[in-house]
């Protein structure tokens, strides 16, 4: 008697899971076509309608909406390696703005990545906090995705060729023959960063006690969020904005993540060497930000066969700083294509401060103590969302610098709106990245 109760109390709680309606997943033919051959036959769900792109993988478990929001994958075509996607649906992507968030739930507006290809997307969803399922997100967005193909051999593939340029078919064009080699569109010849940056510059918790400034190649919204939630003013600025104009108005300088080739940044990277050279404030950078100092610094960026994405990439501290300690081990969570070159010797005043611990390649630099400079740059992303917290304490280090400085040096000279005024034709530079729905 007692388990027979104990089913029909599992069975009712089960009945109040959400779910999609039962048109997904589409019945429309879908293929995945990669220029070095090779296709992958499936059906389609999300928008109707065929893109090119590149093809990456993600090791990442959990956080597909994270991963899918992130303006870094723009241009490209997402893998998921975990079998099934979609099974706690999609959240309301809006909330307050103001000293605990930056108007969304996720990490930009809209999904970022070109297309999707997952082996099973679910057709139905549980989470108290859905309200569309992976299927009806990617359709609004105008998104492709591509189910019913083994993502491990295309995982397989990518991971021995490197990341491929692919066409993701759907419908009519799902019958046609695979695209000629001229014909695959490769996104990285395009600034991805000029499309992804904001256009004007915005102020986020401007009654907080110290005044940052966001160079935005392409910003999540975590990295904004991580600095708003510890106390900063952020102003964030196009990724081509001379800092040097404004920069005494700052406690900080901090350069975000952003997508496709570094060497597209040029121009903020001749803005940045000006800065490093004439300015004592701290400064950090994620990802791309991380590139663009190297690249100021001296160093050359390179195309990574495969690159690194997913929450689960072991980084060694070489040097100590704040929260890292040197010999240590921290996993991260990681996107990019691109990376620093190491070499020996470093630009001087500079020094290796992470390396990564499956492929050897350059995960983080930093001003030596001898420079007299606070600068980072790492190649993870220690805000994650998703992923592992482990170096998340390095926005608390950050501030406690910046703050340290102001206490020493006085406060910036200016209010912190005064970065809102720029020359128009700066505003103008690229297309924004919204922080709210």
């Amino acid at each position: 008697m007692l388990s027979h109760h104990i089913v029909r109390i599992t069975r009712a709680s089960r009945g109040f899971a959400t779910h999609a309606n039962s048109t997904l997943p589409s019945p429309i033919p879908a293929v995945l076509h990669l220029k070095t051959g090779q296709s992958f036959k499936g059906r389609s769900f999300g928008a109707p309608k065929s893109i090119f792109g590149e093809t990456v993988f993600s090791t990442s478990i959990t956080s597909y909406t994270e991963s899918m929001t992130d303006p870094s994958y723009r241009g490209q075509i997402l893998v998921f390696t975990t079998p099934l996607i979609g099974n706690y649906g999609v959240p309301l992507n809006k909330t307050p703005i103001d000293s605990r968030d930056v108007g969304v739930t996720l990490e930009s507006d809209r999904i970022q990545c070109t297309g999707v290809v997952v082996a099973d997307v679910a057709e139905k969803f549980s989470h108290y906090l859905a309200v569309e399922s992976l299927a009806a997100w990617c359709q609004r967005n105008g998104v492709p995705g591509i189910t019913g193909v083994d993502t491990r051999a295309i995982t397989r593939l990518l991971r021995d060729q490197g990341t491929t340029l692919g066409r993701l078919a759907v419908g009519p064009d799902a019958s046609a023959a695979a695209p000629n080699a001229s014909d695959y569109w490769d996104p990285t010849t395009e600034n991805l960063v000029d499309q992804a940056s904001t256009k004007q510059p915005y102020v986020l918790n401007p009654t907080g006690d110290v005044k940052i400034a966001v160079l935005d190649f392409g910003a999540k919204a975590n990295i904004l969020r991580a600095l708003v939630r510890r106390g900063a003013a952020v102003t964030v600025l196009p990724w081509n904005f001379d800092f040097n104009k404004i920069r005494d108005q700052f406690d900080g300088l901090f350069l975000s993540n952003g997508p496709g080739d570094p060497n597209h940044c040029m121009e903020a990277a001749i803005h940045l060497r000006k800065t490093l050279q004439e300015w004592d404030r701290p400064i950090f950078g994620i990802c791309m930000g991380h590139q663009v100092i190297g690249i100021a610094a001296g160093l050359d960026a390179y195309r990574m066969t495969f690159g690194n994405r997913g929450h689960n990439q072991p980084v060694l501290a070489l040097a100590s700083s704040g929260s890292i300690k040197a010999g240590r081990v921290y996993v991260t969570s990681q996107n990019h294509q691109y990376a620093l070159k190491l070499q020996d010797p470093f630009p001087q005043g500079w020094e290796p401060f992470f390396i990564n611990c499956n492929d050897s390649s350059v995960e983080g630099i930093k001003s030596t103590p001898q420079s007299g400079k606070k600068v980072w740059g790492v190649q993870f992303h220690p805000e994650s969302a998703g992923g592992p917290l482990d170096t998340i304490e390095m926005f608390t280090d950050f501030l406690a610098e910046c703050r340290a400085h102001k206490l020493q040096f006085g406060s910036s000279k200016n209010d912190v709106m005064g970065a809102a005024k720029v020359e128009p034709s700066l505003a103008e530079a690229s297309r924004p990245v919204r922080v709210s729905a």
